[in-house]
């Protein structure tokens, strides 16, 4: 059943608090091994459950959480719609999305991005990515699975809207064009300073610069440009 867990109030990502998460799937295996895998962290809390993307959608509302981790294929309202409603262009305070997906099967995850997800993740990611990406959503950043980085995001790239891409408002620098890259092959922010022998602190300045660049709201969409642009051929 879905709802609302009975659990001490999360109180966000303040003072080493634990990460406030909703799990929408609409199959209640995945949706509780979701769910256990993710309570099973000392540092997250999961504050409610949706079996579809109207209650999931209804929940984070009342519920606020940190990060929402929705499945795209659900009855009703889809993951994609859930996530355009709460993290759409037009959304003035919008939250963190993470879709889980099958790649094989599911179609709809560059629709999902272009809603507003934060990040993507297939089922089969284990333990350890989900709680990563659920961990960079709620920090602000995004995680796409690397895995399928490069055959997803080209691919709906090359089958995406026909509108030229939007060009930036400034020319980018040649290390923005290296952090770019690397964004776009799902390297996190650590994994893009030991590559490119750069701070931490330098790389997030990179991203953020990127991102008003190319008027991007999060590194999802900053990939996204990337493959537009086809800034990664023979990469």
């Amino acid at each position: 059943m879905d709802g609302h867990r009975r659990a001490a109030p999360g109180r966000g990502m303040n003072g080493g608090t634990r990460v406030r998460v909703l799990v929408a799937d609409d199959q209640e295996i995945v949706r509780t091994g979701l769910a256990m895998i993710l309570a099973a962290q000392p540092d997250v809390e999961v504050v409610g459950e949706a079996a579809t993307g109207q209650r999931a959608v209804e929940l984070a509302r009342r519920l606020r959480p940190d990060v929402c981790l929705f499945d795209i294929r659900m009855p009703g309202l889809d993951g994609i719609e859930a996530t355009r409603l709460l993290a759409g262009p037009g959304v003035a305070d919008p939250m963190a999305v993470v879709v889980i997906t099958t790649f094989d099967l599911d179609e709809y995850v560059y629709a999902a991005l272009r809603a507003g997800a934060r990040g993507f993740l297939l089922k089969d990611c284990g333990p350890a990515l989900l709680t990563q990406a659920v961990h960079a959503a709620a920090a602000g950043d995004a995680l796409i699975a690397p895995q399928v980085t490069t055959r997803l995001l080209r691919a709906f790239a090359d089958a995406g809207p026909a509108a030229p891409p939007r060009q930036p408002v400034d020319r980018l620098t040649d290390r923005e064009e290296q952090v770019l890259g690397a964004v776009a092959r799902g390297r996190t922010n650590t994994e893009i300073s030991a590559e490119l022998h750069i701070t931490l602190s330098t790389v997030k300045t990179h991203v953020a610069s990127l991102m008003a660049k190319l008027g991007a709201r999060n590194r999802v969409e900053v990939a996204m440009w990337a493959y537009e642009t086809d800034r990664l051929r023979g990469g």
